[in-house]
């Protein structure tokens, strides 16, 4: 069910990137008529800054890289407008990748492969087991946590149109909720997922969940994301600002 190396190469360039919705705040201010960036935006920004995006930002990069080494992908999305990516490798097997829902790596999604299981597997997301089942034009992915509880998402796997991504992502970039950063930390034994959602932040691994000290002021918070985050503070605090005028921290 991994990925082969031609698809993996590519995937791996996304390792350190988090998923967040700090950039989009910040540049809500900045961008007059577009607030969906531009793959070189988005370049220019991780250079300067370390950001990296939302999903759609994500997927759109990801499609970007593939195709620049003559890959087929494209984005797909899922009843409540998450929107991933389906890359096809050169025997042209598909495989789901999710950078914005921060997979740890890409899974195989051709039925007709030898590989192909439905059955819970271990290492393609961070703190749980996965287990796919394909539905017509559809796939449904269940995650159980080490505690025994399950959830689930499904992905309409007809492809989107890259003019249907840029609007979907324009609408997003448009809808200032709440600030959320995901990221993926590597170590020997596992990849750990953190993660700040609404002045709540937390590890999740296969040892359970394990929430962090709540801090007081923005000033602190911007801190804690930047250093797990690698986002400029001040980008940081300048999205939180945006944010807590939206909303109020609970």
């Amino acid at each position: 069910m991994r990925a082969t190396q031609d698809v993996l190469s590519i995937w791996r360039k996304f390792d350190n990137f988090p998923m967040e919705t700090i950039t989009k705040a910040w540049y809500f201010q900045l961008a007059s008529e577009f607030k969906q960036r531009t793959i070189e935006q988005m370049k220019t920004h991780r250079g300067q800054y370390g950001t990296s995006g939302n999903c759609f930002d994500l997927a759109m990069w990801l499609i970007h890289e593939f195709r620049q080494e003559k890959f087929t992908s494209y984005a797909i999305l899922t009843p409540d407008s998450h929107v991933a990516v389906v890359a096809l490798n050169e025997k042209g097997d598909r495989y789901l990748c999710d950078l914005g829902d921060q997979w740890i790596e890409p899974i195989l999604i051709e039925q007709n492969n030898e590989d192909y299981t439905e059955e819970f597997m271990d290492n393609f997301f961070p703190g749980a087991q996965v287990k796919l089942e394909s539905q017509v034009n559809s796939l449904l992915v269940t995650y159980r946590r080490p505690n025994g509880k399950e959830s689930k998402q499904k992905y309409i796997l007809d492809p989107i149109s890259d003019e249907r991504l840029i609007a979907e992502g324009e609408k997003t970039q448009r809808s200032l909720r709440t600030a959320l950063v995901e990221r993926r930390i590597f170590t020997d034994s596992q990849v750990i997922h953190w993660e700040f959602d609404n002045y709540i932040s937390f590890f999740s691994s296969m040892d359970g969940k394990q929430i962090e000290k709540k801090l007081q002021t923005i000033e602190e918070w911007a801190e804690r994301i930047g250093n797990v985050s690698g986002i400029d503070k001040r980008i940081i605090r300048n999205a939180l600002e945006v944010y807590s005028k939206k909303s109020p921290q609970n």
